[in-house]
């Protein structure tokens, strides 16, 4: 399951970061250069990982990064200029400016750690 998530996010992180450079408020997001750099960065490792990884190595991505996401979630909503200062955003933001990036990082940070912290299927062998 989790080299499955990491495929198909990675996939999704790679589109994001691409179009956030022509268009920097896709979907009401705020798609600063460094927030387009770490998405296809998540996305290369995410990638790697659900093509030529090993099912543990992408389960400890997903746990991971979906800690790092959901963090990032909670600071965004708790510390609206922390993040806007750790993407790149210039100037102070109010709290509710950066509510769509914040909702999809705590949205990314769940799937991802629910789907780390899944045990692998058990595959009977007969005997």
């Amino acid at each position: 399951m989790a080299k499955t998530l990491c495929k198909i996010l990675g996939v999704v992180l790679l589109i994001v970061g691409l179009c956030g450079f022509a268009v920097p408020h896709l979907l009401g997001m705020h798609l600063t250069p460094i927030h387009n750099i770490v998405h296809l960065l998540t996305a290369a490792i995410a990638l790697y990982l659900g093509f030529a990884g090993s099912p543990e190595g992408a389960r400890t991505f997903c746990m991971v990064f979906g800690a790092i996401y959901l963090l990032l979630g909670i600071l965004g909503f708790a510390a609206p200029n922390v993040v806007a200062m750790i993407i790149g955003h210039a100037g102070p933001v109010t709290g509710g400016e950066l509510a769509p990036d914040n909702a999809v990082h705590l949205l990314l940070g769940i799937v991802f750690l629910a789907v780390g912290v899944m045990r692998p299927a058990v595959v009977a062998t007969a005997r």
